[in-house]
């Protein structure tokens, strides 16, 4: 993307790593009277715009280099929609699922008192992520406040409402989807209406998307959890099974006659949505892809040899850096709602960010089509250009 914007290799080997990279040691008491020590992660991928900007991960699979990969897919979010941010991005390798509430509190304090040296509202944001919540945002703000010794609403996002959260956040990332999925199935002429999608994932953004397309009139035809698919032609009673999830999102575990993640990223149907992690749609089934328009609400979801195939194929790929930002886009008004003090109605909200992602989409898809170059590394190009232009201006490079 830098070389076909015509920046130098200098610039390449700037914005190719984070700046900074904090590994910390967590000591965790468990209820038991042990001690678990955990290794935690802080990514700050640039910060020449503005702070960076990021959510704190718990999950197994958490590693250094995915810490620093999604940094930089933040730092192309933020430029993609013209915030003033850098991409940040935290992690701990944990499994959240077997701890208990008192447990998961003191790990998350203990975060944030091992990090607390290069966060906060004017240095770097976090913001929740898999397996983190508004719970979970609210005890670190709480202790960075004490570490602060002052009231710090701004110094992180995804709050509760009471303590200075913004109305619309919890279902931003869904929200920013769907908005930017219409956007795209305008320009390739698919009526929302009757439309057959298939939303891989069941967690926050993909659970909240279902209802959205359900109650816009799309037929959900497929969905899946961490326990296995359910796929119907005729579509799925999308109220039903969000009645009947569990805490973590699981309800395919109710159903006898489960297919697989695998088996249902390849069912028929017009959009597909991978709303769950990384490396689903790969050079193996890139091929058996049935739908015209793929709309990446997880990150990283397709690899880049799929991406070439699917391209060839003639089916638009709508980027994770810009089909996801909805969540950063509201994050972002959540801390200038704690900056000011003032803080705004839902209308205002989402009237604010579908404005965002409408331009965002349009000048992407612009991009893509004047350079003649696939969506995502357009999105890429327009994500990077307000980066590399600051770091210019600072005289960085």
């Amino acid at each position: 993307a830098l070389k076909k914007m015509g920046y130098a290799d200098s610039m390449y080997e700037l914005l190719k790593e984070p700046l900074r990279l904090l590994t910390v040691r967590i000591p965790l008491k468990m209820d038991d009277g042990s001690v678990k020590v955990l290794t935690g992660y802080r990514a700050q991928h640039n910060d020449a715009v503005g702070p960076t900007k990021g959510g704190v991960r718990f999950h197994p699979d958490v590693t250094e280099e995915e810490v620093k990969a999604l940094s930089m897919w933040m730092s192309i979010k933020c430029g993609i929609t013209n915030l003033p941010y850098g991409g940040g991005k935290g992690g701990i390798q944990c499994d959240p699922r077997s701890m208990s509430f008192p447990e998961l509190e003191r790990l998350s304090r203990g975060y944030v008192r091992a990090i607390s040296q290069v966060v906060g509202p004017t240095k770097d944001i976090p913001a929740p992520d898999v397996f983190t919540n508004s719970q979970i945002m609210a005890w670190m703000m709480d202790e960075y406040s004490h570490i602060r010794e002052f009231d710090s609403p701004g110094f992180i996002t995804g709050k509760p409402l009471v303590l200075g959260g913004s109305i619309g956040r919890e279902t931003s990332t869904a929200l920013g989807v769907s908005i930017v999925m219409n956007e795209a199935a305008k320009v390739l002429g698919i009526p929302i209406q009757g439309a057959k999608i298939i939303v891989q994932g069941f967690g926050n953004a993909g659970s909240y998307l279902a209802k959205f397309v359900h109650d816009a009139g799309a037929k959900v035809v497929g969905i899946s959890d961490a326990g296995g698919a359910l796929y119907d032609p005729n579509g799925l009673d999308i109220d039903y099974l969000l009645d009947r999830r569990d805490s973590f999102g699981t309800v395919t575990n109710l159903f006898p006659n489960r297919i697989t993640n695998k088996e249902l990223l390849v069912q028929e149907c017009d959009i597909l949505v991978p709303a769950a992690i990384e490396n689903q749609i790969t050079e193996e089934n890139a091929w058996q892809v049935k739908a015209k328009l793929l709309v990446e609400a997880a990150n990283g979801p397709t690899t880049t040899i799929a991406t070439e195939i699917l391209t060839q194929r003639g089916i638009m790929i709508v980027p994770d850096v810009l089909a996801s930002a909805g969540g950063v886009v509201v994050s972002y008004f959540e801390w200038v709602q704690n900056n000011q003090g003032y803080y705004w109605t839902e209308e205002e909200v989402n009237e604010r960010l579908h404005k965002i992602l409408v331009d965002s989409f349009h000048n992407v898809y612009r991009t893509s089509q004047e350079k003649n170059v696939d969506m995502r590394l357009s999105a890429y190009m327009v994500g990077l250009k307000r980066m590399a232009e600051a770091v210019k201006w600072r005289g960085w490079v």
